[in-house]
């Protein structure tokens, strides 16, 4: 089992990461309250790459350094900071929804360090039906008592078929914390206050980040039944990107798990091509 390090973060914050294996950097970023172990179901499908997994401060084991701190900007310096640390002068990037804005950032900002990246259901523009959905839940404890019933909710998530009640248990271990007062989640919650001023505020163009990465090996993967990614903006990043890899993965919504058949020959054809 690998082992959970810290590095320190310019402004001395301790965040948390794993470094495991040989071969192709690849450095995965989660969504937005989420952790290293959302690629926990990826990493038995990866072909030998380095892998380099972090928490993002607030969330995992990282420190907590307040809702100011929790911006996309910012975690995009803390990623480099780790790369640093590692002595990894260029990796791949699989960012999950906001990692993938992330990841979107150091391609256009730090073109020299990113080899290639893969989006996993996120792009130029954020549906904001997912925005809503996700600001329901952000910052807020689940409203189960139990594992068990966090996981009976979620096998109840629109737009995922076929998923076992097994997997739901997974996810329900990884996204909330045992108390004996009940769940909690495993992350700051002044998350909320950042993803608020995120959420009011004036619409960014995403788009001349994306129009950045020209030249540079791009994946996307979508959740066919997304409620974030829509097929009207995959279409739009396919005409300005005829080159990008793309795989639509049935019965998933925001987010696939990766380990789909779709996402896991996407991903490793990707990786392969890089390689």
């Amino acid at each position: 089992m690998t082992t959970t390090q810290h590095f320190l973060a310019e402004d001395g914050a301790r965040l948390a990461f794993q470094d495991e294996g040989t071969g192709l950097p690849l450095l995965c970023l989660p969504g937005v309250t989420r952790s290293m172990a959302d690629f926990d179901y990826l990493i038995p499908h990866l072909p030998p790459v380095r892998l380099v997994r972090m928490d993002y401060r607030g969330r995992g084991d990282s420190a907590w350094t307040g809702a100011a701190s929790y911006t996309v900007e910012q975690e995009g310096k803390d990623a480099l900071r780790l790369l640093d640390h590692l002595g990894v002068p260029r990796a791949a990037i699989l960012g999950t929804s906001r990692g993938g804005l992330i990841g979107m950032v150091l391609g256009a900002v730090a073109r020299d360090r990113v080899l290639g990246l893969i989006l996993n259901d996120v792009g130029p523009e954020i549906a904001r039906p997912g925005l809503v959905r996700i600001f329901d839940y952000v910052g807020r404890n689940p409203a189960g008592k139990t594992h068990q019933g966090f996981a009976e909710l979620l096998s109840r998530s629109p737009g995922f078929a076929g998923v076992p009640m097994a997997r739901w248990l997974e996810e329900a271990r990884k996204h909330a914390v045992q108390t004996p007062e009940g769940l909690r989640i495993p992350y700051d919650p002044a998350l909320r206050e950042s993803f608020l001023a995120a959420f009011d505020g004036p619409p960014v163009d995403l788009w001349p980040l994306f129009d950045a990465l020209a030249g540079l090996p791009l994946a996307l993967i979508r959740g066919a039944n997304s409620d974030l990614l829509t097929a009207d903006t995959v279409a739009k990043m396919q005409a300005r990107r005829p080159d990008m890899a793309f795989a639509e993965v049935p019965d998933r919504a925001h987010i696939p798990f990766l380990d789909e058949p779709e996402s896991v020959a996407l991903i490793r054809n990707f990786l392969a091509a890089l390689a």
